[in-house]
Order: structure tokens, then sequence, then C-alpha cells
């Protein structure tokens, strides 16, 4: 590596180490501070924070490589997690969650079950869900920082014992990077992350500029149309995928075949029926939703999460794209010309790309960036996960008085508890992709049908929630067991047969055993107490199935919310937005103009339209939606 990148990375690390440790001061007034930044941080400040922390840079790897086999059609892979569920928190769930005037998720739940029995069993398993997700994303990104790491830079950090290997170089190089990230994180809370990682976005976006511009002066429109296949650049889809690449590239269409995705149409389909429902549920109790509550009011609860949309996806895809036309042309021909290509070729194309075919001060300020990516999105973990287990378990049912400076050394040792457990995780994980597809298809996929039915269903209550979401986390662990054993598992056998069923296939089952806890733990138990019910309806004011609820306003009128075709009226125009935002970099990238400006159309238009429907009505919500909320007795 070149003395330049070099000191480009080290003056970036001293850099993010230096601000975060500055601004710590200010995470030591208490809990609210220390996790929500005391509620003063500006909403575009947060939504650039949180835009920084979904651009991570396993998610990146995993995204250059289905787009570099896939081509156009692969942004809708990213429909597992679904990305569209951040169209759903702009629309309407920012105001619905940020009126709480909660510091975490679960703490939100007791607005809506109550702090009896039932609504502490359903807190504390939503804390539970909580620290599990962290730990699973640290896990991820353990896996994805090492072998990035590992390829890029060029000494060699295995760490052995006689003949025994403690640490291989990835890990290694992932136990740095996450140690430094850790220190900065827990020493300066909220008000840390978000400095650090507007600091990071900044230079992830100059970073994916860098490497698209870079892409129209090493390559000509003549040389990238004549080395991407059409069908690449097509969105539409049939119901079976099949392979597009010719001539010496027809390996790629042999691992098109064995990755699962082969019917398309039903991947498709099973992610829009399992999107509608994940992105209703609201956002997973982590970052997403500790950026709403960190927010000063409702309204820029809504603005944040909009310029969130608006500010990652266009300089994410421009990175991604750029990487993905320098693999294809100079990678590409050594993969095909290798012989056997499996998954794991397509995870590391990224690191090769930036460690041999680009130029000195661009690999710099691109491992900075990815680097970046990296910490922005692991700090936001670091941070989310501790909230949980300090305010919602350590507090609240162990040490309800202490002073605050107890409170933040405690979650100290709960933030380093956590990423212990997510890097012992990552240790035994097989690769980024079988984290990735656990994570968005089965733990998610028991966070679903509780947390749907909480927004729109009055009868629904604590119990339900409790046993409804033990059954999904139950399903979704059993899955990952299963899948990181299956080559120990007899062929033919059911537990066989179901390791090797892809995730996102599985959701269903996990849906069904998670519905059937949830109406079960309802239906044998008593109801939420009306008073409670009264005091979150009034608050929120959700759409649904509240009618007995608002028929016990007595003394004053509660009208019903008509606005769910609308809400979704917008969420389909958003989705629409976001893919055009998806799409614009891309086809910008690897030339093609027509599609390029069909796509600025589109986003323009769809801006416009949501102009009126949605920002206007936005700029309306009254004053009275930022008053104190009191849970009632």
């Amino acid at each position: 590596m070149h003395i330049i990148d070099v000191i480009i990375i080290v003056l970036y690390i001293l850099l993010t180490l230096g601000v975060g440790v500055w601004v710590s001061k200010k995470a030591s007034k208490g809990l609210d501070s220390y996790f929500l930044g005391g509620k003063t941080i500006k909403w575009y400040y947060l939504g650039l924070s949180n835009g920084s922390g979904m651009f991570d840079v396993s998610g990146t790897a995993w995204m250059v490589g289905i787009l570099f086999l896939y081509g156009v059609k692969s942004f809708m892979f990213m429909w597992m997690w679904p990305i569209w569920n951040q169209v759903f928190v702009m629309m309407f769930l920012a105001v619905w969650i940020r009126r709480s005037k909660v510091m975490t998720g679960s703490e939100w739940i007791l607005t809506r079950f109550g702090d009896d029995k039932a609504g502490r069993a359903s807190h504390l398993i939503v804390a539970i869900f909580a620290v599990m997700a962290s730990i699973g994303f640290i896990a991820y990104f353990f896996e994805g920082a090492g072998k990035f790491m590992t390829v890029v830079l060029p000494w060699d950090l295995t760490l052995a014992l006689a003949d025994y290997t403690l640490f291989t170089s990835e890990q290694s190089y992932a136990l740095l990077i996450i140690f430094f990230t850790t220190i900065y994180t827990i020493k300066g809370g909220m008000f840390s992350v978000v400095t650090t990682e507007v600091l990071q976005y900044l230079i992830m976006v100059l970073a994916g500029i860098l490497v698209a511009g870079y892409t129209f002066f090493a390559f000509t429109d003549l040389e990238i149309h004549a080395l991407i296949p059409e069908q690449w650049k097509n969105v539409i889809f049939d119901n079976e995928l099949r392979g597009f690449w010719s001539g010496d590239y027809q390996e790629f269409n042999r691992l098109i075949d064995t990755q699962g995705y082969k019917m398309f149409g039903a991947f498709i389909g099973m992610t829009l029926f399992k999107g509608f429902f994940a992105s209703v549920a609201g956002p997973t109790p982590g970052y997403d939703m500790q950026r709403i509550l960190s927010t000063r009011t409702t309204k820029e609860a809504a603005y944040m999460s909009g310029f969130t949309n608006l500010v990652l996806f266009i300089p994410r895809y421009l990175l991604i794209a750029g990487i993905v036309v320098i693999g294809l042309v100079f990678i590409a021909p050594q993969m095909a010309q290798s012989g056997a290509i499996s998954g794991n070729d397509l995870e590391v194309i990224l690191p090769k790309v930036i460690n041999f075919h680009v130029p000195v001060g661009i690999k710099g300020l691109l491992l900075a960036g990815l680097l970046a990516a990296f910490m922005s999105t692991f700090s936001a973990f670091v941070n989310a996960g501790p909230a949980y287990i300090v305010n919602d378990i350590y507090k609240k049912y162990f040490k309800p008085v202490a002073s605050d400076k107890h409170y933040i050394r405690a979650s100290y040792v709960a933030s380093f508890g956590v990423v212990i457990l997510g890097v012992i995780m990552g240790f035994f994980a097989d690769s980024i992709n079988a984290i990735t597809i656990w994570i968005t298809s089965a733990l998610y996929g028991g966070y679903v049908a509780a947390n749907f039915l909480k927004w729109v269903w009055w009868r629904f209550n604590g119990w339900g929630y409790f046993w409804g979401m033990l059954a999904g986390l139950i399903i979704a662990t059993f899955q990952f067991v299963l899948d990181q054993n299956k080559a120990n598992l007899e062929a033919g056998t059911l537990l066989h047969e179901l390791s090797v069923i892809p995730a996102i296939y599985l959701f269903p089952i996990i849906l069904v055993f998670s519905l059937l806890g949830s109406l079960l733990g309802t239906f044998f138990t008593r109801p939420t107490n009306m008073p409670t019910l009264k005091a979150f309806y009034k608050n929120v004011h959700p759409w649904g199935w509240w009618k007995p609820v608002r028929e016990e306003f007595v003394n004053e009128k509660i009208e019903k919310n008509n606005q769910f075709w609308l809400d979704m009226f917008n969420c389909l125009i958003g989705i629409i937005w976001q893919s055009s935002m998806i799409l614009l970099p891309i086809f910008l990238v690897v030339r093609d103009y027509n599609k390029t400006w069909m796509s600025l159309a589109i986003f323009l238009l769809t801006s416009l339209i949501l102009k009126f429907t949605w920002l206007d009505k936005v700029k309306k919500l009254k004053h009275k939606d930022d008053e104190e909320y009191t849970l009632a007795e």
C-alpha cells in the first residue's frame, strides 16, 4: 500500500477518535443525554447520522456482489430487509413512535400495554429481541470487516501459538477495528455517534463520487456497453431467473442457478408479502428507533426519516456501481477463468477492486470511506443495544434507584458485553450472506406478527405480544442453528430438509408460529386496561380496529384515523421514489443514459407527488403533538 493511502487512513482514524472523545462530555449528563443526545440534536444531523449508519461495509460488499452477478434486478434483493421499511417510517410511523417521549423501543411498549405484569412481560421480550438483534448485527460486521481488511491491507495479522492458530488475519483485523470503534462509542454515547457519523457520511459521499468519476475517466462508453449484457440492465423479470451471461462468462450462470433465487417471481412475491407486514410492524428496537426518539419533536421525526431516505441511496449506489464496473472489467475475466465460483467469491470483489484496481489517493479515501461505513453502523448498534440492557432491564428490574454516573458506567459494561457476544457469534458464522439472510428473514420474521398487531388491534395485549415475540425468537434461533449445522445433518431427514430451505421461504412458517403465539396469548388473558388503551390511542392515534376504545371517550370526541389509504398511497409512491434513487446512479455509471433520464424523471415526479401528499401534511402537525405524554395508571 502506498504511503499516501496509509496517511489518509491514519488521519481519518485519528480525526474520528478525536471528534468522538471531544464531544463525549455532553454524554455524561445522564442516560437521556447518553442514549438520545438529550433530544437536542437537529433533525438533519440525525438524518445524516441515520443514513451513515445504514451505509455499512458488510452490506456494501454484499450489494456489490449481487449487483455484479444479477445486474440491476439485484436492488429488489434489498426488499428482504425490507429497505422500504424506511418509507413506512417516513410516512407515518416516525410520528406515531416519537409521540411517546420515551428512551427506548421496549420502554415505548409500556405506553401500549401498560406497566402491569403483562406489560412488563412485553417490555422484557422486546428488550431481549433488541439485544439479540444488536449481537447479530455485530457478528455481521465482524464477518464483513475481517474479510474486507485482509484483502486490502498488506499485513498478515495471524496470531498463532505454536501450531495452533488463535486468530486468523481476518479475525485480528476485525477485532482491532471493533476495539477502536467501541472505545469512542462507549465514551461519547449518542453525541459521539452522531457527530462522527456525520463526518463519516461526508467521507463516504466523497469516496462514492471519486470512484464513480474514476470509471468515467478509465473506461469509455463503448467498453462498458461491450462488457455488460443488455439483460444485466433490465429491471423486468420473469418467474424464473435465467442466466444471461454468455461466452467466457457462462460460469456465472451456474452460480445464479445455485444461489437460491432461481424462482425469482416467488422470491419477489415473498419479499413483498413479508415487506408489507414487516414495514407496518415498524422499525426494530435498534439504532433507527433511537434516532426517531432522539428528535426534538414529532414533526422533526418525520423530517429526519424522510431525509434519511434522501441522503442514503444515491451516494451509496454511486460507490457500489463504480466498484462493480471496475470489477466487471478486471475481476470478472479472472473469476471466469478460475472455473468453480462460489458465493464467497462475490463477497471479496469489493476489497479486491480497492486493493488492485483503483489509483493511489482514491484508494486511501475509499478505504477511509468504507472504514467509516463500518464504524458508523457498528457504533450505532453499540449505542442502541446497551440502552435496552441498562434502561429496560438493569434499571427497571435490578437497580431502579441510582445516580446517572452509575447507569452510564453500567452502559459501558453492557456495551462491552454486547460487543463480545457479537464477536463470538461472528467467529461461528460461515459468511456475510448467512448472517444477512438470518437477520432479514428469520430473526425479523419473528418480530413481525406481534409488532403488526400492536398498532392495528385494540384487543391485542401484553401477553399476546410476549408469546408472539417469544415464539418467533425460538423459531428464528432454531433456524440459525440448523443452517449452521446442516453439513452435520443426515441427508433426507426432516431437519436436513429444513436446513437447506432458503430462510426467506421459511418466513411464512415463522410468521404462523409467531401469530399463533400472539393470538393464544391474547385470548387466554385479559385485555389491556382501558385507561392505558385510551391514553395510547389518544396520543398515537393509529388506524386499525380501535372502535371499542374510541367509544370510551365520553366527554371528548376522538375522530377515527382515516388516513390508511393515503398512507398506503404515499408508501407506494415512496417505494418508487426510493427505487429511483437506487437505479439512477447505477444506470449513470453503466452509461445507460436513456434509463438514467427515465430514473431522474421518476424521482422528480414522485418527489413532487410526495410534496403535496406527505410533506404538506407533516408541516401541518400541531404543537399539541409534542406535549408531554404521561403513561396512564
